[in-house]
């Protein structure tokens, strides 16, 4: 059986069945959750079980509290319905303004980065127009069905083409494949547009940006983004990573700030090595953006990276620098288990 789902604000509704996510459940509606990993991690589907009961499924504490979920919110994209629901989610959109499509796509580059990084460029069909929004994602299809995630890197402008960063994973099947056997001109496919992190350009509070590692790339789309819609918003970048390697497009990242007006760049390194000379930043990129920032209250952070690098930087944010759950916006990279 299915149940009935009353989703605020909007007053919309739809059926959801007992083996589907709600988040799955309002996507299949045409209805557009605040949503990004679909996994648990990020948080960023969080919602208000107003009345009804739900299964929470597998979640982290850093995403959903035990206080919070005492307080009757749940995971939108873990939790299933058991009976009747009334929800109440942050924003609720239409889906259908950039529809979302399975494409073929060709190798055009493949771009050695860093040891562990590879920057993969991918041909659209000319054929095909594929629109998305700065920040946001798209899944490669694999043959047997699964899929991987990976941030799109280039801006929406910029198009024909989509622009990925993938960090090679020990045992990842689709990473392996990237570094060892993928060559130009191989053929793939992809769906995507997906998840709702990108930039809120009705806004005009300042930005800052919080990247970790491949992180980077949805935090390129969005500056470069930014830099060609000419924002006048003043825009801080922390880039973290473990050594300077790890920061594979510093030199990029630097330009900007004469690209781009009010733009500041802060690297950061966690674990630098003693050949990297490293006179700048160092310690965890979070507490870079807290070390700086006595007040938060007033800006949009944007936050990419791993899900206890999302988990720090919302709860330190929100708890000890006044900045709104409503202005921080997050992606956590999750990683599918090695291949056996």
């Amino acid at each position: 059986m299915s149940y009935e789902i009353h989703l605020q604000p909007g007053e919309h509704r739809f059926s959801a069945e007992p083996d589907e996510t709600l988040l799955e459940a309002a996507l299949a509606a045409g209805l557009l959750l605040p949503h990004s990993c679909r996994d648990g991690a990020c948080g960023a589907c969080k919602g208000k079980v107003l009345s009804g009961e739900v299964d929470y499924g597998n979640v982290t504490e850093g995403a959903l509290s035990a206080a919070e979920r005492e307080a009757g919110y749940a995971l939108f994209c873990c939790a299933r319905a058991r009976t009747d629901l009334s929800l109440e989610a942050r924003t609720v959109t239409r889906a259908g303004d950039i529809p979302v499509k399975k494409l073929p796509c060709r190798v055009q580059k493949l771009q050695r980065l860093a040891p562990d990084v590879m920057l993969l460029d991918l041909k659209l069909p000319a054929s095909e127009a594929f629109h998305f929004r700065a920040g946001q994602y798209i899944d490669i299809l694999l043959a047997d069905g699964r899929r991987r995630s990976f941030s799109i890197a280039n801006a929406p402008h910029d198009g024909g083409h989509v622009e990925l960063h993938v960090r090679r994973i020990d045992g990842g099947r689709f990473t392996g494949q990237v570094f060892e056997t993928m060559k130009e001109r191989d053929i793939l496919r992809f769906e995507g547009p997906l998840g709702t992190f990108w930039l809120r350009e009705e806004s005009v509070r300042p930005v800052v940006l919080v990247a970790g590692g491949t992180g980077f790339a949805p935090i390129k789309s969005i500056v470069e983004h930014a830099m060609h819609t000419g924002t006048a918003r003043p825009i801080t970048l922390y880039w973290g990573a473990r050594d300077r390697a790890g920061l594979y497009l510093d030199e990029l990242a630097r330009s900007w700030e004469t690209a781009l007006p009010g733009f500041r760049y802060v690297p950061v390194l966690s674990d630098e090595l003693p050949a990297d000379a490293w006179s700048g930043r160092r310690g965890l990129v979070h507490q870079a953006v807290l070390d700086d920032h006595a007040d938060l209250s007033g800006v949009d952070v944007y936050a990419c990276g791993a899900p206890a690098m999302i988990d720090a930087t919302r709860r330190d944010f929100t708890t000890t620098r006044g900045l709104p759950e409503a202005h921080f916006f997050a992606d956590a990279f999750t990683f599918a288990a090695p291949a056996n």
